[in-house]
């Protein structure tokens, strides 16, 4: 029977042979339904049962979850037990389009029905549609490439390699530094961990792979003063995330850009959370009015389906990684990538940048005008603010109590990073709540 005669043969049949959607058969031959949702697979328990089981199974590193959640609509979510929460963290900067976006899952189960994994050994139009959309977003000059990751972390382990591939200076020397700042978050794997700041991170891993200096945050001085002919690269984000939300001073991109171009190190830009429009842009450096010489991409891009990117500008820094030298199983799989192309088609289709700077812009201004909050910091939908006292974690609770998800970065800083669609209304409906929030955080402290 050929190909044609066999799709002919089984579409629109059931295993047993009624109407319906083809089907599988386990072991023994029993019939397994096409149609059966991942709740059909677990037992129905409390969030508190979910929670014990989830301490006898899995590792605790990333200590007791908050919520069993079973369940997401646009920008709430659910928990296991019916709670209703207002989504104002996304996923971390993860849910561009919010949760259960009808178009999204739609192209990943046809996409999934379709093709699911081909390793990489071969390739798929998603693909490679997925790169010349990225290419194009990002107005990359000619000469550019991608390389499709899993997370953000293998993107930065990605551009950490190609950093070692600009291994020689002019004069023949060799370049063993790495410039990242102080406050830095690349990741968690080890050469991405070389890269971040944070010391609580690093020293129970350490030795990391060596050369890396970190610097003062947003000091052009220091900057200046680090790069000569022996750097390889330099890694900035735009906005520190994972550091409270730190932009960059104005100039310092441009700075930097200047800097390692003199020097010959490669400008490596971390978009990892402040890409795909989360500032109201599809790269939170555009202003910079640089071209850097790679930019990885991640959490927003897949919608909530993992995938990550490793851009890099031009010819002569596409071709410092060659065949071998780098790779991956899953990355750039036809699902995932169909994913972000769901997902960049409808934030194009849908203005969903004009809505992040519209209810960015009002979250900023509500949140500076609330007694107890000191700073307000951000572009677009990625914004932290600070409180006047060490407060933050139980505000973190304090709004879960009130039916809202936030983020506590550090012990005076609260982070939001809500899905892109975001209604003025629900972050209003956030703002009105806060002062109480605040209040009874302070009054269990």
């Amino acid at each position: 029977m050929t190909h044609a005669e066999l799709s002919q043969s089984t579409e629109g049949r059931s295993s047993d042979g009624g109407p319906g959607v083809v089907g599988h058969r386990g072991a023994g031959g029993t019939p397994i339904a096409a149609e059966a949702s991942a709740t059909a697979l677990v037992s129905q328990s409390s969030g508190a049962e979910w929670l014990t089981r989830y301490s006898t199974s899995l590792m605790g590193v990333f200590g007791t979850p908050q919520r069993v959640l079973v369940r997401g609509a646009g920008c709430l979510v659910w928990d296991a037990d019916g709670k209703e929460y207002l989504d104002l963290l996304g996923g971390i900067a993860v849910n561009a389009l919010g949760h259960a976006h009808p178009f999204v899952t739609s192209v990943i189960s046809s996409q999934l029905a379709t093709l699911g994994h081909v390793s990489n050994f071969f390739t798929s139009p998603t693909q490679i549609a997925l790169a010349e959309k990225l290419l194009d977003l990002t107005h990359a000059p000619a000469g550019s490439k991608v390389f499709f990751t899993n997370s953000g972390t293998e993107a930065n382990e990605a551009a950490f390699k190609l950093a070692r591939r600009n291994g020689t200076g002019p004069d023949g020397a060799p370049r063993t530094k790495i410039i990242a700042l102080e406050g830095a978050f690349h990741g968690r794997t080890m050469g991405a961990l070389a890269l971040t700041a944070k010391e609580a991170y690093r020293a129970p891993f350490e030795p990391l792979p060596g050369g890396v200096v970190h610097i003062p945050f947003g000091d052009v001085a220091a900057l200046e003063a680090a790069i000569d002919e022996t750097v390889a690269a330099v890694f900035l984000e735009p906005i520190q995330g994972e550091a409270g939300v730190r932009p960059l001073p104005a100039g310092y991109l441009r700075a930097a850009r200047e800097a390692t171009t003199k020097a010959g190190a490669l400008l490596i830009l971390d978009e990892v959370q402040t890409g795909i429009g989360r500032t109201g842009k599809w790269l939170a450096s555009e202003d910079a009015g640089i071209v850097p010489d790679a930019v990885t991409l991640a959490k927003g891009l897949g919608g909530g389906f993992p995938i990550g990117a490793l851009l890099t500008f031009g010819g002569q820094v596409s071709s410092l990684l060659t065949a071998g030298q780098h790779g991956t199983t899953f990355g750039g799989n036809p699902v995932a990538t169909a994913a972000a192309l769901a997902t960049l088609h409808a934030i194009e289709s849908q203005r969903v940048l004009e809505n992040v700077v519209t209810v960015g812009d009002y979250l900023r201004a509500g949140l500076a005008a609330v007694d107890g909050v000191t700073e307000v910091r951000g572009e677009g939908l990625l914004i932290g603010f600070d409180l006047d006292a060490d407060v933050a974690p139980a505000v973190v609770t304090a709004g879960l109590e009130a039916g809202f998800i936030v983020n506590s970065p550090g012990p005076r800083t609260i982070r939001l990073a809500p899905p892109l669609v975001l209604s003025t209304d629900q972050a209003g409906a956030f703002l009105a709540a806060l002062p109480a929030i605040l209040q009874t955080a302070k009054d269990a402290q």
